[in-house]
């Protein structure tokens, strides 16, 4: 088979990429990336691809009728998340996979480490440290809370939201899990979205892990933030355009949002003068809750796998379409 990558994998993945694919022939762009959040653009050397693996561009997909299989490199796919997208793949039986469980244990962690930073005070501790060194000693101790046994809210519930919800056993949370196909999950109240202002009132934490398409474009909005929990603390670390951001800050201003950590936001990188930067109690990562440092050949082991799968005609992880 042809398999077309316009990923740069660093050398270590790189090599086990041609390893690894040397029954076949490997097309690298001439325009490949190390940024799994950098948008490929069109290149003609996808043509007579039979499978496509990196950040490809959905036009040269949809043009391609040759392409069997597409991996992307990263979990998000809003760019391929349109009708035109899906509705050429599924014409000619194209299969379409992402790389979500590559994610899912550096995003979960960022997500619960956070909560637990927030819980045990320990960013105000950092920022005394960083300030007048005072000894705020009462003060700490009486807003420290635990997370055992709190209320936690997932939106979107696929590999991350799982992953999330199985680090938190531990703790003996109650999870609820708002998702399309409603289903049962060991230890996770998977609840329809007709039901999500109930639960939102009773969340100590709501996570968003939503995808971005046309139905979750801010679907944290004032509406619901205002069904939230008073003083319940929230975490995204889905798409930025999933959260109305005026009405989040409004939310931490008011108090009705006790604390705000984000990875994604709009724009990225965020502008220094935003207004979501001196936002009360509002924390931000840049964009960095996926990644570890052998992120790169785990993206490529990945994409090995599946191919060896796609061989089997077996069924393929993180399948999409």
């Amino acid at each position: 088979m042809k398999i077309w990558c316009n990923g740069d994998f660093g050398p270590e993945g790189m090599a086990l990429l041609a390893g690894g694919t040397g029954g076949h022939s490997l097309v690298l762009s001439d325009s490949r990336n190390s940024s799994v959040l950098a948008l490929g653009q069109r290149d003609p050397t996808i043509t007579g691809a039979e499978v496509a693996f990196g950040q490809p561009d959905p036009e040269d997909c949809i043009a391609n009728p040759g392409l069997r299989w597409i991996e992307v490199s990263s979990a998000g796919y809003t760019r391929y998340d349109s009708p035109a997208f899906r509705e050429a793949m599924r014409a000619r039986g194209t299969v379409f996979t992402n790389a979500s469980r590559v994610y899912e244990d550096a995003c979960a962690e960022h997500v619960l480490a956070m909560m637990l930073a927030l819980a045990r005070q320990l960013l105000p501790s950092h920022a005394t440290q960083l300030g007048d060194r005072s000894w705020p000693y009462q003060e700490r101790r009486d807003q420290s809370r635990l997370l055992t046994g709190q209320t936690v809210v997932i939106l979107g519930f696929g590999a991350i939201g799982q992953r999330l919800a199985q680090l938190l056993v531990p703790f003996r949370a109650r999870v609820y899990a708002v998702r399309r196909r409603i289903q049962s999950e060991p230890g996770v109240r998977v609840v329809a979205e007709e039901s999500l202002t109930m639960v939102l009132a009773e969340a100590d934490h709501v996570v968003n892990v939503l995808p971005e398409n046309d139905s979750t474009r801010n679907y944290v909005n004032a509406r619901r933030i205002s069904c939230f929990k008073p003083g319940a603390r929230f975490y995204n670390v889905g798409r930025g355009p999933t959260v109305d951001q005026d009405a989040l800050i409004k939310g931490l201003e008011s108090g009705r949002i006790g604390a705000a950590y984000l990875d994604v936001m709009v724009p990225e990188p965020l502008p220094p003068g935003h207004p979501l930067w001196s936002a009360p109690n509002c924390f931000i990562t840049p964009h960095t809750a996926g990644g570890r440092d052998s992120v790169n050949v785990e993206l490529v082991r990945h994409f090995l796998g599946n191919l060896a799968l796609f061989g089997a005609r077996g069924d393929l992880a993180d399948r999409v379409l």
